[in-house]
C-alpha cells in the first residue's frame, strides 16, 4: 500500500520528469530550427541580441513573461476551435474550452467586469467588432482625432472603419496642457447624435475623465466605449482609473503593452451587451480563434492578479514622471507639458530642430528605440512627423527605476542636441549597451 508521503514523492518525481521532458523538447525544437532554417533562426537570435543590448522606449512594446512565450508556442497552435466553449464546430475541445473559460474568468476578475470576450486577434479587430456589433454603415461615432492622440481605429480617414462609419473627431487643447473641453464636446455630441462615444488614445500623455464622457453619452443616449489598450496593465493593477467604475458599457484593450502579455485583445462589457459582442467577433468578423494566444492571455491575466503586478505598474508611472521631468529640466518640449500615464511625446522640431523620423534614426544608432509620432495638428506628414513617443513599461520590466530614467533622459537630451558629433554617438552607443547588460530581458533563450 502506497502511503501519502510516498504518493507525494511519486508525484514530485513525475512532475520533474515532465518538466525535464518539456525543456528537452524546447531545446530540440530550437536545434531543429537552427539546422533546418538557419536564416529564420539567426533572425530570431539577432532580435534577441537587439533587445538585450538596447533600451526599449516605444510605449506600445514590452517584454512578455517566459511563461507567456511557452504558452504562445504551445501545441494549442495545432487546434482549430471555431465557436465558444461548449459550442464549438469541431471535436476535441476538452482543453481549449478549459483554457478559454479560464482566460474569461480571469479577465472578469482583473478588470472587474461582467462579461469578457478573449478571442479578438488584435487591437484593430477588437475595436472593429464593437462598431460592427451596434452600428450600421454611416452611423456616427465620436472619437479622438488621430493627431491629438487617438488611434487609427478611432476614425482616421485612411482606415476602413473611417470610411464605413461617420467619425466625428474631437481634439485636445494644446494651450491648456492638452485638456479636453467637455463643454465643447457636449455641444458636438448634441449636434451630431453619435451612437458611440469613444475615449482612449495611443499617444495622449494624460488620463481620461471617464465621468465626463459618460455624462456626454448619457445626454445623447450613446453607448460608452473606452479603448484602454495602452494603459490596460495600469488599469488592471488599480493604479489608473477603471472605466467600469464610472458606468462604462464597453472597454477594450490589447494584451501586449502594459499588461506584458501576447499580441491579443480583450473586449469587456456589461452583461446586456454580451450577446452582440460575441456574435460580432464570431461568426461576424473572425473564424477560428488563436488558442495558443488565448492560453498565453490566461497566463498573463493570472500574473496580473499577483501582488507584484501592482508594484510593477506603480513603478511604470514613477519612471514615466521622472523621465518626463528630466527631459523638461533639460529644456525639452513635451506635448501637454508632462504625463499622467506611462508615455510622453517630445516635440523634436521645437526641442532640437529635427523632425521625428530623424530623431528616431539618431536614437536607434545608439541602441535607444523610440518611434516617430505626429503631434496635435502636425504640419508635417505622418512618415516625417514633428515628434517622437516614449514610454516606460519595457524598461521597467527589466528592473530600471528612477535613477536609470534620469540617465536615459540625459542621454536623449545630450544626443539630440549634439547628433552631428560622431565621436559622441560611438561613445554613447558603447555606454548604452554596457548599461543594458545590467538589466536582463526576461524570456530570452538563444542569446
Amino acid at each position: 500500500m502506497v502511503t501519502k508521503k510516498q504518493n507525494t514523492s511519486i508525484q514530485n518525481t513525475s512532475l520533474k520528469k515532465q518538466n525535464q521532458a518539456t525543456e528537452n523538447c524546447m531545446n530540440s525544437n530550437w536545434e531543429s530550427l537552427r539546422q533546418n532554417d538557419p536564416e529564420v533562426f539567426h533572425a530570431i537570435s539577432g532580435e534577441e541580441q537587439r533587445e538585450r543590448k538596447g533600451i526599449e522606449l516605444i510605449p506600445s512594446e514590452n517584454y512578455t513573461y517566459p511563461e507567456v512565450l511557452a504558452a504562445n508556442g504551445s501545441v494549442f497552435t495545432n487546434k482549430y476551435s471555431e465557436g465558444y466553449p461548449g459550442k464549438r464546430y469541431y471535436g476535441g475541445q476538452e482543453f481549449t474550452d478549459k483554457i478559454e473559460l479560464l482566460a474569461i474568468e480571469r479577465a472578469k476578475k482583473v478588470f472587474r467586469c461582467q462579461h469578457a470576450n478573449v478571442q479578438a486577434l488584435s487591437g484593430s479587430p477588437m475595436n472593429q467588432a464593437v462598431y460592427l456589433a451596434f452600428l450600421k454603415p454611416g452611423d456616427t461615432i465620436l472619437g479622438m482625432d488621430l493627431s491629438h492622440g487617438g488611434h487609427l481605429t478611432h476614425g482616421a480617414p485612411v482606415s476602413h472603419m473611417g470610411k464605413l462609419f461617420n467619425f466625428v473627431r474631437y481634439k485636445t487643447d494644446p494651450d491648456n496642457s492638452g485638456k479636453i473641453d467637455f463643454d465643447a464636446l457636449m455641444k458636438t455630441a448634441i449636434e451630431t447624435k453619435p451612437k458611440i462615444v469613444l475615449c482612449g488614445y495611443t499617444s495622449y500623455p494624460r488620463d481620461d475623465h471617464y465621468d465626463n464622457f459618460k455624462r456626454v453619452a448619457d445626454e445623447v443616449g450613446a453607448i460608452t466605449m473606452a479603448d484602454i489598450s495602452h494603459i490596460g496593465g495600469l488599469v488592471a493593477a488599480g493604479v489608473m482609473q477603471n472605466p467600469f467604475n464610472c458606468g462604462f458599457d464597453i472597454v477594450t484593450t490589447t494584451t501586449h503593452k502594459s499588461l506584458r502579455g501576447p499580441r491579443g485583445a480583450l473586449i469587456m462589457c456589461k452583461s446586456k451587451y454580451a450577446g452582440e459582442i460575441d456574435k460580432s467577433v464570431f461568426p461576424g468578423l473572425q473564424g477560428g480563434p488563436h488558442m495558443q494566444t488565448i492560453a498565453a492571455i490566461a497566463v498573463t491575466l493570472g500574473k496580473a492578479l499577483e501582488p507584484d503586478f501592482k508594484v510593477y505598474a506603480t513603478q511604470i508611472l514613477r519612471n514615466a514622471r521622472v523621465l518626463a521631468q528630466t527631459l523638461i529640466e533639460k529644456g525639452v518640449k513635451l506635448i501637454t507639458n508632462g504625463t499622467d500615464n506611462h508615455m510622453m511625446v517630445i516635440n523634436t522640431v521645437k526641442s532640437f530642430g529635427i523632425d521625428g523620423k530623424q530623431a528616431e534614426i539618431i536614437l536607434d544608432s545608439v541602441s535607444i528605440t523610440t518611434n516617430k509620432q505626429i503631434i496635435p495638428d502636425d504640419p508635417n506628414p505622418p512618415l516625417r512627423p514633428s515628434g517622437i513617443r516614449l514610454g516606460t513599461p519595457a524598461a521597467t520590466t527589466r528592473g530600471m527605476k528612477e535613477a536609470e530614467m534620469i540617465q536615459i533622459g540625459n542621454w536623449i537630451s545630450t544626443l539630440l542636441k549634439n547628433y552631428q558629433d560622431e565621436a559622441l554617438l560611438r561613445s554613447m552607443k558603447e555606454d548604452v549597451e554596457a548599461f543594458c547588460v545590467k538589466f536582463p530581458v526576461p524570456g530570452l533563450i538563444l542569446s
